[in-house]
């Protein structure tokens, strides 16, 4: 499965469809309706899908982010735009919409919130920026996405 590469990749801004319900050719559907890459570890959907497909080596999330951006280099739409448990974009809300649910430091500390309509969750950029950042830095992902991250 490759559930933490899709999250890590929605932290980036890419848009990734992933439902760990989908059959073998529910996504191979998808991929070619939807104009789509599948990232898989599965030797056979990938040979079968051929340039539509990317067969994921390793096992380990970092290594995986480092083979997708070699491989795929697109640039996202921006990092911390795209909901990471749901996909969907992220819209900025004014603070005062966050006001209860949000924690109290964070709240007093943060000015920006952003807000996924679909599960109604909050984000902001708190300390983890700095976690993710590192985390790319470490997986060799030093591209057009991480620079946006450090400039944002």
């Amino acid at each position: 499965m490759l559930g933490k590469l899709a999250r890590w990749l929605r932290i980036l801004g890419y848009d990734v469809l992933y439902d760990t319900r989908w059959t073998d050719n529910e996504l191979a559907r998808r991929a070619r309706a939807e104009d789509r890459i599948l990232l898989t570890r599965d030797v056979a959907l990938a040979r079968r899908l051929g340039e539509r497909a990317l067969l994921i080596i390793s096992e380990r999330v970092r290594e995986q982010l480092a083979q997708v951006a070699r491989i795929l280099p697109k640039e996202s739409e921006a990092p911390f735009t795209r909901c990471p448990l749901c996909n969907e974009p992220l819209e900025k809300v004014p603070k005062s919409w966050a006001w209860g649910y949000v924690p109290g430091y964070t709240f007093c500390t943060q000015q920006e919130f952003r807000l996924c309509a679909n599960c109604n969750r909050f984000y902001w950029r708190g300390t983890h920026v700095s976690r993710i950042r590192k985390a790319l830095a470490e997986a060799g992902k030093e591209t057009a996405d991480e620079r946006r991250c450090k400039e944002g």
